[in-house]
């Protein structure tokens, strides 16, 4: 039986990954959230392998608050860089496989085709950039490492566009949305199911790959088709991101080309709307 420690399990991808995981009873998991697991301190992390000997890490730990890392870098550093730099070092010396969750925040949002592994980061915002140095002291440490990138995360848990978005919904009959951002959404669920059949499946991983579910939008669209599936009559005003006033740059194009991990692992795409289908009637 596979062993899997999962970090940052109370945010929304460790809570969907532990929604799913009795359903795969040969992967044994073992779920950590901060309090239990601080991946900035070596030490707690050194003494959970030491009881753990683990075949795979699956890293959700992370600083997300995009507006407040502009504002305290350093915070955002501690969390997306050296404690990533910890985990990376520890799961070396242990010989696990670390499965790391970075972001469509390395990129500029310059192009306006979907980003490939291949692409070169550029991030604009302090988020960005200490999810992208995260990357990179895994990529100077690990051998064996996967890195998945996934851009506008929701799920039924915590914070995150679609929980705003209907919270907002459900108490005005108005609301402004940024209409020149352009993504895709991901369900956090489908990215939970993808990582665990990376792990059972008998082909070998190693490197970034991306995963969202398919298509682009932007998020103007994206609030109108939510509250269409969720019956809520709200008028909702397309605004440009210079008229929301923000600390961070976002990037205005930021969809993410599935293409390597479609052809390494032959998964079946999920449009956007289907996954937004499926949240929605769960």
């Amino acid at each position: 039986m596979k062993k899997v420690l999962v970090t940052g399990a109370n945010g929304q991808l460790g809570q969907c990954l532990q929604k799913i995981a009795p359903s795969y009873k040969k992967l044994n998991f073992i779920f950590n959230g901060s309090k239990e697991l601080d991946i900035t301190n070596i030490l707690e992390i050194e003494g959970a392998f030491v009881k753990g000997n683990f075949d795979y890490c699956i890293n959700c730990a992370a600083y997300t608050n995009v507006e407040q890392a502009e504002k305290t870098p350093d915070i955002a550093y501690k969390v997306n860089a050296e404690g990533v730099k910890n985990l990376a070092n520890v799961c070396k010396s242990y010989n696990t496989t670390l499965i790391h969750i970075s972001t469509d925040y390395v990129f500029d949002g310059e192009k306006d085709e979907p980003y490939t592994v291949k692409d070169v980061p550029n991030p604009i915002n302090e988020y960005g950039k200490s999810k992208l140095l995260g990357e990179k002291h895994i990529q100077e440490i690990m051998d064996n490492y996967c890195i998945i990138r996934t851009s506008w995360l929701y799920s039924e848990f915590g914070k995150n566009f679609v929980n705003k978005i209907l919270r907002l919904g459900i108490k005005n009959k108005y609301v402004k949305v940024v209409n020149d951002q352009i993504g895709s959404p991901t369900y956090a669920m489908d990215l939970a199911e993808i990582i665990i059949f990376i792990i059972n499946s008998t082909l070998k991983f190693n490197g970034i790959y991306h995963y969202c579910n398919e298509g682009r939008i932007s998020w103007y669209d994206f609030a109108n088709e939510l509250f269409k599936l969720n019956n809520l009559p709200v008028k909702v005003e397309k605004i440009q991101s210079s008229d929301f006033k923000t600390y961070a740059d976002r990037p205005q194009f930021s969809v993410l080309s599935n293409a390597k991990l479609v052809k390494e692992f032959e998964i079946k795409q999920i449009n956007w709307i289907k996954s937004l289908n499926n949240f929605v009637n769960n």
